[in-house]
């Protein structure tokens, strides 16, 4: 039942946000005045023709998540046929770029309005890229937290080895005197010979031993350490403060995709691999079954973390995502002459097929993770 419940919550969440990218171009198109031919829900081939509404077909296809518009002659390769009254090109350029962008603009609004409700009623705990920033955070009391110490690498052969120092567990103390802080260590180890370390494991940090270690002359123990928040939680915070709160995620988060798509690009071009974090439909999958297993806020905020994604994809100047094809209509702008239309299609097919590619080479990836 939970695997059920797992896969229909996937396939809602990818149809809502893609509806909902695909209504801020509808919404946009009709208030240009660009003709909306079609309506998909789904992916095509087409199912059945549901309904009709002013001049729009709304159609439900046999792709079962996501969704389409189709724009009067945003294909057009003639200028009489791109010109046509209701063609997208007939419009002004400026309309053009209102509406390459609504889809954007809707998937931004939404990640925001879940985002400002996370951080008020849910009790959210916002997204940090360094200790200072979350230091910053507990003193202005938008968070609450304890730091400890954490060991992450043990160095083959050293001192903290031989006393048995296990990696990926937690300092609390040296001699009997309770950490907060990595730097504390050098401290709490200067001018000694010999220490003990006082260390948790466990998820809840409940196992604890004690080990004497051996420091060098340098006062070193051979362990990486860095400090860890052991226990982060927030408060309910006012409409204002978890709006603001929210634009600040919506930032951290889309620099944290760019970044994520650069090492992406970069890791293909060096080693030909797929590097760790980036996940397709499978990864999603598994993401969107975990969420559903934590409850209903945990869904929502995955809702709003990928309707962040996708808005920041989506508007990045690759051929045939909206950013691409804002390109086209700036270069047209600038230049104050059309494009070659057929350089255009060309393009966006051939970015089309890049995608898919890119696509079917992640979603592979997440199923090679699947079985190692």
């Amino acid at each position: 039942m939970t695997v059920l419940l797992s896969a229909l919550a996937f396939l809602f969440l990818l149809t809502l946000l893609i509806l909902i990218h695909e209504l801020g171009h509808f919404t946009a198109a009709r208030l240009a005045g660009v003709k909306v031919e079609e309506f998909g829900i789904g992916l095509p081939p087409k199912a059945k023709s549901l309904f009709r509404w002013r001049e729009t077909v709304f159609t439900l296809n046999w792709v079962p998540f996501g969704g389409f518009v189709r724009l009067q002659g945003e294909n057009a390769l003639s200028q009489r046929e791109r010109k046509s009254r209701g063609s997208f090109g007939s419009v002004s350029l400026g309309w053009q770029i209102v509406v390459l962008v609504a889809g954007v603009t809707m998937n931004l609004l939404l990640a925001v309005v879940l985002l400002t409700f996370g951080f008020s009623v849910g009790q959210w705990i916002p997204s940090f890229t360094t200790i200072a920033s979350m230091e910053q955070a507990v003193q202005e009391g938008i968070i609450d937290a304890d730091f400890g110490v954490y060991i992450f690498k043990v160095e083959q052969g050293g001192s903290a080895q031989t006393a048995g120092v296990p990696a990926k567990s937690v300092l609390f103390a040296i001699d009997g005197t309770a950490l907060t802080r990595a730097e504390d260590v050098a401290l709490l180890q200067e001018g000694k010979r010999r220490v003990t370390y006082t260390v948790r494991t466990g998820d809840d940090l409940a196992n604890e031993a004690s080990y004497v270690v051996d420091l060098s002359s340098e006062g070193k123990s051979g362990v990486e350490i860095s400090t860890f928040p052991l226990r982060v939680s927030a408060p309910r915070h006012g409409v204002i403060l978890a709006f603001n709160l929210a634009l600040r995620e919506a930032w951290v988060v889309s620099a944290e995709t760019i970044a994520g798509i650069g090492k992406l690009f970069a890791s293909l071009v060096q080693t030909g691999t797929v590097p760790e974090g980036i996940a397709g439909f499978v990864g999603i999958a598994q993401l969107t079954h975990a969420s559903v297993q934590a409850g209903l806020m945990a869904y929502l905020r995955l809702v709003a973390l990928l309707s962040l994604s996708l808005a920041v994809l989506n508007i990045l100047p690759f051929p045939a995502l909206d950013g691409g094809r804002l390109l086209f209509v700036l270069a047209e702008l600038v230049g104050r002459r059309p494009v070659n239309r057929r350089f255009e299609l060309i393009t966006n097919t051939a970015g089309f097929a890049f995608l898919i590619l890119m696509l079917l080479l992640i979603t592979f990836n997440d199923v090679l993770r699947l079985f190692s």
